[in-house]
């Protein structure tokens, strides 16, 4: 009965090992206690793993930050501004390249593929004295077998490591990071020896970039690392595990044909096409890891339908090669559905968490085996089958409203340089116009005040009080600081998903639900179970109530459709673009009674659309296909005089900009301080773009305050790729994690700047 867990969440079921980091940041606790909670937790996760009767325990995925600074730490590449001196990487070192000291700044942190998690970006160039100094993987691997568990330890590949690197400073382009293997194999084989010598018979190594569009230089470098690795390897079985997407044909050959290597894991879930390519040709003898459980959702496994997948590969490779698997690592989904108090029980059925998930495994492997537990079979078709038919789920009216979005475009009525002259007619802004992003510093006080009110110790006479002073303040503030459009802080949310997603039908929200987005940050997803619909208005109420106060444009807040579905578990029984556009049809009708209201300025922020873009090329023009005009739908049907904003995280804009003119939004706001020159390049390079933009002129994820004179200096470079009637002024993003003594003096900067560029470009004219 073979069964196999490609890797686990760390947080722990109520987010022990977060608590317990911050605490040690913070000065509270030792690295012993640390150490403690970090062992309490691999601990408790290899013996359910050993107590459910998986047979191939992975070690080496727990990690107090990234598995990828792990590899940079066994690999010894410590950028030189860390003062590493050599010897056994320790916390100091290795939690400064993750989150910077009061000296220097971190390591850069990115997506880690199409998923919410990030990793720590490794700093590579031909300098880089490779050497090994961490024996984690050594270490856990032996940890394990001191309490009888015999695991496979996992390594992050060479070639993937390589891949995912950047240049470090100072670095010419031109340099191929290929060309370290050799310097980071010799590191790989001692790790290998040691393992080897401390009884490991199993060894993983991830190699996702496998799924990425490669080319043959790249390809190449697996067949020679391999290669390298082959007599190290000699005596132990060996598993290149891959994950989030279809295999190409071409790197399904390369794969398959690796030497030393026994065993090749694939997501069978993202990568149904992957199938084919092992029904045409899979090489004799070897395993196959065959990935049916979902590492990155939270929905019950199809078990009879799992089986059937299974059955057909045993034909295949035969029965005692085939090992059942889950799709990735299971950090992308939520721990335990047990820690769910409040979710009802018809729900629950529906639902699978981690801890869930290796129950499920194990099942099919013992199905497989011919031990095929029938009640739990049954009570998974009965659960599958009541999710179906639920009219819960359910709602025809919205299915009908979405499926006729297909036969229009929904594009607004005039283009935008005429709707921008008939706003302009009516807001009266000066030139080089200064608003905010949205959310204003939530204090310590605010968040109390929330809270009570969740959990009805105070009224909600009080609390409507308590958050109008609060927009009362914050208006004030903005109108003493001679801000042009104003926001009104949201005070009353959470969080940009969460607070919209309680307000529609076919959400669902955990107690416990938490993911991992990058080192202690967890985030607690929205599950989107049925049919969308909005059953009443969401922000009109505040919105009103804060135009009221002020004579001032005051910006209506919403989150668009497709940031709302990119950052939820999404319902997997229908096509991602279908749930987005029902989202969209709940938000145009916000949108439109935003209007009604009298808010001639709406902001539909689209922080995450580049995050959902597929990992093959071949599908992105798809994917931003329905993205923006599920975008386009939202407010396609507004006035030309109503203003329509979108804000958006800056990440690679430059490949997507013709998508980004295609959202045809009135004025667009950018996160992109820190990569100023990248984005600006993409107008100078002669991208023709007629809307509003505001590329934020500074950092607010960082508490420095930017002075007069810097901000100016920078409006002054945007002038020279953008034109003046199109340039507005903002921070790069909302100030909700920042305090009022950073937010006031650079707010203040912010519009004298811009005041200073005014006068300038008057008198020159």
């Amino acid at each position: 009965m073979a069964s196999h867990i490609v890797g686990y969440p760390r947080m722990g079921p109520k987010r022990e090992l977060k608590f317990a980091l911050e605490s040690f940041w913070d000065g509270k606790s030792s690295a012993e206690d640390l150490k403690k909670v970090a062992t309490d937790l691999r601990t408790s996760i290899w013996k359910q793993m050993a107590d459910a009767g998986i047979k191939y325990i992975p070690s080496n995925t727990f990690s107090n930050y990234d598995q990828v600074l792990d590899t940079t730490a066994m690999l010894g590449a410590v950028p030189p501004r860390y003062n590493w001196t050599g010897g056994e990487i320790g916390f100091d070192v290795y939690f400064s390249m993750a989150r910077g000291n009061a000296s220097v700044p971190a390591m850069e942190m990115t997506k880690w593929f199409d998923t919410n998690y990030h990793f720590i970006v490794p700093e590579l160039g031909p300098d880089v004295k490779f050497s090994y100094a961490s024996h984690k993987a050594v270490n856990e691997y032996k940890e394990a077998k001191a309490l009888g568990i015999d695991t496979v330890p996992v390594l992050v590949g060479p070639v993937s490591y390589l891949l995912l690197s950047k240049h470090a400073k100072g670095v010419e382009r031109s340099f191929s990071l290929l060309s370290l293997l050799d310097k980071i194999l010799p590191i790989y084989k001692e790790v290998i020896a040691e393992l080897k010598e401390a009884g490991a018979s199993w060894i993983q190594f991830d190699e996702p970039i496998f799924v990425k569009d490669l080319d043959t230089h790249s390809l190449e470098a697996f067949t020679a690392a391999y290669s390298d690795l082959e007599s190290s390897l000699s005596g132990l079985n060996a598993l290149v595990e891959t994950y989030f997407a279809d295999i190409p044909a071409e790197a399904f050959k390369v794969l398959t044909s690796l030497k030393g290597v026994t065993a090749f894991g694939f997501d069978l879930i993202r990568g149904s096409q992957t199938l084919d390519l092992i029904k045409k040709g899979f090489p004799e003898g070897k395993y196959l890891f065959a990935g049916v459980v979902d590492g990155r959702n939270i929905w019950a496994n199809d078990l009879s339908a799992s089986l059937s997948i299974l059955e057909s590969l045993e034909g295949i490779v035969g029965k005692d090669k085939l090992v059942v698997s889950t799709s990735c690592s299971l950090l992308h989904t939520a721990v335990d559905l047990v820690n769910e108090t409040k979710l009802d029980e018809e729900l629950k059925s529906w639902l699978a968490f981690a801890a869930q998930k290796i129950v499920e495994v194990n099942a099919l492997a013992k199905a497989l085996a011919g031990q095929k537990d029938e009640a739990f079979f049954s009570a998974n078709g009965a659960a599958l089958a009541s999710r179906k038919s639920s009219p819960r789920v359910n709602n025809e009216s919205v299915q009908k409203a979405a499926a006729d979005l297909k036969s229009s475009d929904h594009r607004r009525a005039t283009n935008v340089s005429s709707r921008l002259d008939a706003q302009q007619k009516k807001l009266n802004l000066p030139v080089l116009p200064t608003t905010t992003i949205g959310s204003f510093p939530q204090t310590v006080e605010l968040r109390r005040v929330r809270r009570e009110y969740k959990a009805n110790k105070i009224s909600e006479e009080n609390y409507i009080t308590a958050i109008k002073e609060e927009i009362n303040k914050v208006v004030k503030l903005q109108e003493e600081l001679d801000i042009d459009v104003l926001v009104h802080g949201e005070p009353e949310r959470n969080d940009m998903v969460e607070y919209f997603g309680e307000q529609l039908s076919g959400f669902a929200f955990t107690v416990n639900g938490w993911v991992q987005s990058y080192g202690s940050r967890c985030v607690k997803p929205p599950i989107i179970y049925g049919d969308v619909s909005r059953p009443k208005p969401m922000t009109v109420y505040w919105s009103t109530v804060a135009q009221s106060m002020t004579s001032r444009p005051m910006k209506g807040m919403l989150t668009g459709p497709v940031t709302i579905l990119n950052w939820s578990f999404v319902r997997n029984d229908q096509p991602r673009f279908e749930t987005c556009y029902q989202i969209a049809l709940a938000i145009k009708d916000e949108v439109e009674d935003l209007e009604k209201a009298g808010i001639t300025v709406i902001q539909i922020d689209e922080a995450a659309l580049r995050e959902g873009l597929p990992l093959r090329k071949a599908e992105e023009a798809f994917y931003l296909d329905w993205a923006v005009h599920s975008f386009r739908i939202t407010n396609s049907g507004v006035l030309d005089t109503t203003q329509i904003h979108t804000h958006m995280c800056y990440s690679n804009f430059n490949d997507i900009i013709h998508s980004i003119i295609d959202m045809d939004a009135d004025v667009i706001t950018i996160e992109n301080s820190r990569s100023d020159e990248k984005l600006l390049s993409v107008f100078r390079e002669g991208v023709k773009y007629g809307a509003g933009i505001g590329p934020g002129v500074y950092d607010i994820h960082s508490p420095r305050i930017p002075s007069t004179d810097e901000i100016a200096d920078r409006i002054n470079k945007m002038l020279q790729v953008l034109e003046t009637n199109i340039l507005w002024v903002n921070p790069d993003c909302g100030l909700k994690t920042r305090k009022y003594p950073e937010v006031k003096p650079a707010l203040e900067n912010m519009v004298s700047a811009a005041k200073l560029i005014r006068t300038q470009l008057a008198s020159s004219k």
